[in-house]
């Protein structure tokens, strides 16, 4: 079923659909990891849906089907959720669905089944031709017959998972498998020294460093933008069937004020090329507004035409000390990276990033 239209505050008896997503997915993740630091608890599921501006977003939930239609489900009601997104203005071809989650004691119920015929019936009432799910297993099983490789060759998932079943029988292709990965913080001061030390000789005097945290100045929204936007074209992609995302100046106030409203802040590092004064590198750290021991590595992108100067390792050591000085109390950064990315993972290794996780990208073409 469709979930309500996200209400004013979670005390609404609307937010029924938002409290059983959230405890869905929690359910979900610390059966995955044993952990729950990417569990989005309910009050930033509401701040996720309420966001609208660039993508449409709708809540799907499964629910028992004991359960009587007039009555507003109860969490435990819910036994599979899928957030679905679909592009306003860019790839609007495309539907996302993520989170995706069902409960584990339903993972051989047929819920998923159910739950990808809805996706499927959601894209094709908003003209979508593809869908593109992910899936999170852990640990990454050996190379074998339990395994199943993607198209990139980089990477394997569980061949007997019930994700992997059912996509299988429902059409899906494997496209991509992306790397979980955790770094335990602090990184030794030696460490974070020699490895910025390295990256800021190669460099040089022909780029600088600044960070910023929560506001961008008015006049690097545009530069941004524009990096946000080679995010869409020049990260490993394998064949998901996904266009270039432009982006401005507007775009980016409104990606930093729906981060706000999930209750994140945001921590951005960047290499300015001094001679045009372009920014050419970035990446972003963020860190939840409570006082919780961890945070999220996210985008990274150095411009192809500015690579070989070491600055992907010199943003991300930049970002790090801004962090430890911030928050000390943040004790863990998780991220994901395409298997494929050898350079981007290279740098996390070299931090002391432990990889321990996958996600399966999952591809359908509708008829």
């Amino acid at each position: 079923m469709r979930a309500p239209e996200p209400p004013a505050d979670l005390d609404h008896p609307d937010a029924w659909a938002l409290h059983a997503f959230s405890d869905v997915e929690r359910e979900r993740e610390a059966a995955v990891w044993g952990w729950t630091d990417q569990w989005a608890p309910p009050w930033v599921m509401h701040g996720v849906v309420r966001h609208q501006e660039y993508d449409r977003k709708q809540m799907l939930l499964v629910v028992r089907a004991s359960h009587p239609q007039d009555v507003p489900p109860q969490p435990a009601d819910v036994v599979g959720v899928a957030l679905v997104v679909v592009g306003r203005e860019a790839n609007t071809h495309l539907l996302w669905a993520g989170p995706l989650a069902v409960r584990p004691a339903h993972a051989h119920d047929g819920v998923l089944d159910v739950l990808l015929a809805g996706i499927e019936e959601e894209a094709a009432a908003l003209g979508c031709t593809t869908v593109v799910y992910t899936a999170p297993h852990a640990p990454e099983p050996p190379a074998g017959p339990g395994a199943l490789e993607p198209r990139t060759g980089a990477g394997r998932v569980p061949v007997d998972s019930p994700e992997a079943v059912v996509s299988l029988e429902r059409g899906y292709a494997l496209e991509q498998v992306g790397r979980h990965s955790t770094l335990y913080l602090p990184v030794p001061s030696p460490v974070l020294d020699r490895l910025g030390d390295d990256a800021a000789a190669a460099a040089g005097d022909t780029y600088r460093i600044v960070t910023w945290r929560d506001e961008i100045p008015e006049d690097r929204l545009d530069d941004l933008a524009r990096l946000w936007t080679r995010m869409s074209t020049d990260v490993p992609l394998g064949e998901v069937d996904y266009d270039e995302d432009s982006w401005d100046a507007d775009r980016v106030r409104s990606h930093l004020a729906d981060l706000a409203g999930r209750q994140q802040h945001v921590l951005v590092a960047v290499a300015e090329h001094v001679a045009s004064g372009e920014l050419v590198a970035f990446t972003v750290l963020q860190v939840p507004f409570p006082e919780v021991p961890f945070g999220f590595q996210e985008d990274t992108l150095v411009l192809r035409e500015h690579r070989g100067h070491r600055l992907g390792m010199l943003v991300k050591v930049a970002n790090l000390r801004a962090l430890a000085a911030w928050r000390p109390g943040v004790e863990r950064i998780h991220t994901w990276n395409a298997q494929e990315n050898a350079h981007m993972l290279a740098i996390n290794v070299a931090l002391g990033f432990v990889a321990d996780g996958v996600a399966a990208v999952w591809q359908k073409h509708l008829a």
